[in-house]
Formats: C-alpha cells, structure tokens, sequence
C-alpha cells in the first residue's frame, strides 16, 4: 500500500510538472511575443528584432558596417576618400565622426495607406538593413541637400553634429553587395523601401507617386506590396510625406 501511495504521488508529480510546461509556452504568447516574421530578419545590422503581433521593434547602434572616412582613424572600419561621391559630385568632408548610438525603431507589422499622409521629420524616417537609419531629402536648415551631397562618403551617406551616421540617399555599399533591386530596409511606416532598380530595369521616376513609391510584387512580397524605391535624383528615398502611418523612433 505505501508502494501504491508513493507511485501515485509521483504519477501526479509528473503531471503537474506537464502542466507548468503548458501554461509557461502559454503565458509566453499571451505576454506580447509574436514571431518576427523573415523578412525583417534581412536586417543583419539590427542588435534585436521583436514583435508583440502589432508592431516590430527594431533596435540598433547605427554603425555602418562598411569603410568610411568618418570612423576615427584607429577604427578597423577607417578608410581614407577623396575624389567624388554620389552624383559624380566633388567630396568634400565635414568636420563630424560617426559614434555609436542607440536606436528604437517602432514600425507597423501590417502597414496600411494612411488617411492623412504626414511629412517625414528632420533625423531619422527609418533604418537600412545594416542598420543605419534613413533620413529625409533635406538637410538640417530643412533645405535641399545641393551643398550637403559633397560630404556624402564613399559608402553615400555622413555623420551629423551629433555623430549620428545616416543615408539621405542610395547606400552605395549596400547596393554593391546586395544588388541595385535589394531590399535595402524600411520607412517608419513599415513600407519597404528597394533599390533603384525592378525586375533588371532602372525604375523610371514617372512609374512612383508623389511619396516615391507605388505596388507591385517583389522577391520578398511576391503577391505584391506598396514600397519605395531610391532613385539618384531629388527626393533619393521618399517623397512628399509618409505613404503609410509611421510608428515611432528614439535614440
């Protein structure tokens, strides 16, 4: 009879332990874990990537993960540039350094078209899969960027007063690996944003709208998707505003 009692008692043991197992898979889900879906695992230059089922957040330190003449000269990343930069223009560097920051990017799961299309900000309007964010076609005077392209480095893009590196325009290194058609990230409204080309043609500037994007199927979204695409020209990534709802960023 003790036998019986002591193999009962086990039995429930094994039981219950079965049970915490479920509730703790359970309480997992339940607490706002979604499953990032792989796109966003393109990424590579995010230090984490979650979801709760409604949004992906998206954080990094904005290091370009490429050569630049900005790094300071001890960095493994540093590489001296002369001669000319994006659009054949003239470098010319300024006087900043990229340091590492610290980026929470908050952007829709399922991005819709927005009712009322908001402006882009100053800073960042979304971040490029190695991590680096994007900004808008004007610089900090919120004038065009006609002067600033000439401190744009060899991998098209510069550090801010702040030390914030960035891409107005085309990552030139991204590009290079990737290829010109590549996702190369996403807009605070979680819209992608590609290269200048589509289906190994150059996207002309009359097939976008006035955000700098329009739908069609992509590698990535093959049953078709509104996404923006750079171009060399003035707006370079995104045009008149937001085509969606843009989520949140802080550093």
């Amino acid at each position: 009879m003790q036998k019986l009692r002591l193999l009962i008692t086990l039995a429930s043991s094994a039981l219950l332990f079965g049970c915490g197992c479920g509730k703790t898979a359970t309480s997992t889900t339940t607490t706002g874990s979604s499953t990032v879906p792989d796109v966003y695992k393109k990424i590579y230059g995010a230090t984490s990537i979650t979801s709760d089922g409604t949004w992906v957040t998206i954080k990094s330190n904005g290091l370009p993960d490429h050569k630049s003449c900005y790094y300071p000269t001890g960095n493994a990343l540093y590489e001296a540039f002369s001669g000319t930069t994006f659009n054949n223009v003239t470098f010319s560097k300024n006087s900043n350094t990229i340091a590492s920051a610290s980026y929470t990017f908050k952007i829709p799961l399922n991005p819709a078209v927005a009712a009322t299309h908001a402006s882009t900000p100053l800073g960042p309007i979304g971040v490029s899969i190695n991590g680096v964010p994007f900004y808008n076609q004007y610089n900090a005077n919120n004038n065009p960027l006609t002067v600033e392209i000439a401190s744009f480095d060899q991998g098209w893009g510069h550090p801010d007063p702040g030390s914030h590196y960035h891409y107005h325009a085309e990552p030139a290194k991204l590009t290079a690996a990737k290829g010109e058609d590549a996702l190369l990230g996403f807009l605070l409204d979680g819209f992608p944003v590609y290269g200048p080309f589509e289906n190994g043609a150059l996207v002309p500037s009359t097939s976008l709208d006035v955000y700098h994007g329009h739908t069609s199927a992509t590698a990535d979204y093959p049953n078709g998707i509104y996404h923006y695409h750079i171009s060399a020209a003035a707006p370079y990534i995104n045009g008149d505003g937001f085509y969606g709802t843009a989520g949140t960023v802080t550093q």
